[in-house]
């Protein structure tokens, strides 16, 4: 096996709390386990996971590191006795159960991927969680295809940003919301049909306005609480509507008798408790379906910022804003 530092940095939270409990600290490097590989990460994505772990609110499932960090771009600097497609050397970017926020990472081989030709490590690290997560819950989950509507919800998110430009990338119509007209014209950039200040129109009512009152096929919200009931007003008949996290809250009051009229299917799902086959088998779809648009340049992650592992507090703050549009990276190597 390669050789490798005996420690790293790492950020790590000391507390449950705000962005000023991460901590740099030094940490011992653990070899990898026989189907791991262990990656010299050179960029880490933020996502909003992290923030909520931070909070206290998501803890690391069992067996993960406590590390924050759910996806990684680097070079392979060890890779397991059962591991026969990554050597030393090898760039990848991989999902993470936890630990992206070091400058080493342990994931399992079968959750990498090799980095698109001609893409920088420090946007293939953006790639991963989101890329994972749309192609689950959009294509798997909500069963896009070519010629239908989709409705994004948080468009100028990273997870928003990633959904539009795949799901013009298959052939669908695609309609977003957004929080300002600065995130709107983003979103429209990135191809997106229609993209609603959902401050300053109603939503449901525009989205019926551009589908000639058919209404959305899939319908991807990260809000939930009061757009729950505003999904199914905005939803087509055999709809499909697929939640991610339920930033406004996840208990409401909602009358179902849409559900049943127009035939809905309500479905929703988390990335990170999936066991290591089922993100394996994510992986195979996007290497299979997506990684030729990103060696294509037909689609790339929208980066806004950059900040180093050691600012990783700043990131957060940022992230806490909602300001961002597209996706957050702390680089390391």
């Amino acid at each position: 096996m390669t050789a490798f530092p005996k420690t790293m940095s790492a950020t790590t939270i000391s507390e449950p709390g705000g962005p000023d409990v991460l901590r740099l600290e030094q940490l011992a490097v653990s070899p990898p386990g026989p189907s791991e590989i262990l990656i010299r990460v050179a960029a880490a994505g933020v996502n909003r996971p992290d923030l909520l772990q931070r909070a206290g609110l998501y803890p690391a499932p069992e067996g993960a590191s406590a590390i924050p960090g759910l996806e990684v771009a680097g070079t392979v600097q060890a890779a397991g006795s059962e591991v026969s497609r990554w050597k030393p050397g090898d760039l990848v970017c991989a999902l993470t159960p936890g630990g992206g926020y070091a400058e080493y990472a342990l994931v399992d081989a079968s959750n990498a991927l090799r980095v698109p030709s001609g893409l920088p490590l420090e946007e293939a690290s953006a790639i991963p969680e989101t890329f994972f997560t749309v192609w689950h819950n959009v294509f798997e989950r909500g069963a896009l295809k070519a010629g239908e509507t989709l409705l994004v919800h948080g468009g100028g998110s990273g997870i928003g940003t990633t959904a539009i430009m795949l799901g013009k990338a298959f052939g669908a119509t695609v309609v977003v919301t957004a929080g300002s007209e600065e995130k709107c014209q983003a979103c429209r950039n990135l191809g997106a049909d229609v993209a609603i200040n959902y401050r300053e129109e109603d939503w449901v009512a525009v989205v019926k306005e551009a589908t000639s009152k058919r209404g959305a096929d899939v319908i991807l919200d990260m809000v939930g609480g009061p757009y729950i009931a505003k999904n199914y007003q905005a939803a087509a008949v055999d709809g499909r509507i697929v939640n991610i996290a339920f930033l406004q809250g996840s208990r409401v009051e909602v009358d179902y008798m849409r559900l049943m009229l127009k035939r809905l299917t309500h479905t929703g799902s988390t990335l990170r408790s999936q066991p290591i086959a089922a993100k394996a088998r994510i992986a195979a779809q996007l290497e299979e379906k997506v990684w030729p648009l990103l060696a294509q340049g037909k689609c790339r992650p929208l980066i806004h910022k950059r900040y180093l592992l050691a600012d990783a507090a700043q990131a957060h703050a940022l992230m806490e804003t909602n300001a961002h549009i597209g996706k957050i990276v702390l680089t390391v190597g």
